[in-house]
């Protein structure tokens, strides 16, 4: 035989049912269910929730032990991971993005992957700095194309003119 089921909700039906409707997560929906059952008497049992809600009932328990601890704004609260630290620092994207502002720049992101390593000693793949010049800086390594000594600069201006404009 299962010890005695007991929990002591704070928030009123109403306040429950109300955020329930106002909720965007699926998660906090989920959380706000079993809480509003469990108000209301529809559930009295563990095991119930974690039929109703599709759930392993380790993870009911976990989510009632959270609002025992710290109440509803422990239950709702969405911990995530804070991620990897950047390979390329503050101070040298600041140098970078320096760099890139310059006329000469850099003729490719090759050119960039060796002048980290040369000045600031950072072994950074390929991939890793096109991504940060390209979408963390808005950088683009544009070059004009080039163009044959042999063109005639009459015939481009004339085709400037009478090219109709949209």
């Amino acid at each position: 035989m299962s010890r005695l089921f007991k929990i002591e909700i704070t928030e009123s039906e109403a306040e429950l049912k109300k955020r329930l409707q106002q909720a965007r997560e699926a998660i906090h929906k989920e959380k706000l269910q079993m809480l509003w059952w469990l108000k209301s008497g529809q559930v009295t049992q563990q095991q119930e929730i974690g039929q109703r809600l599709g759930r392993d009932n380790s993870t009911v328990t976990r989510w009632l032990q959270k609002y025992r601890r710290g109440g509803l704004m422990e239950l709702l609260q969405i911990h995530k991971a804070p991620g990897n630290e950047r390979k390329i620092n503050k101070e040298v994207l600041a140098d970078l993005q320096q760099q890139l502002q310059n006329p000469e720049g850099f003729r490719s992101y090759g050119a960039i992957v060796e002048w980290l390593e040369q000045k600031h000693g950072l072994t950074v793949e390929y991939g890793t700095v096109y991504a940060t010049v390209r979408y963390l800086l808005g950088a683009k390594l544009k070059e004009p194309r080039p163009q044959s000594y042999q063109q005639n600069e009459q015939a481009v201006e004339t085709f400037k003119k009478t090219l109709v404009q949209r």
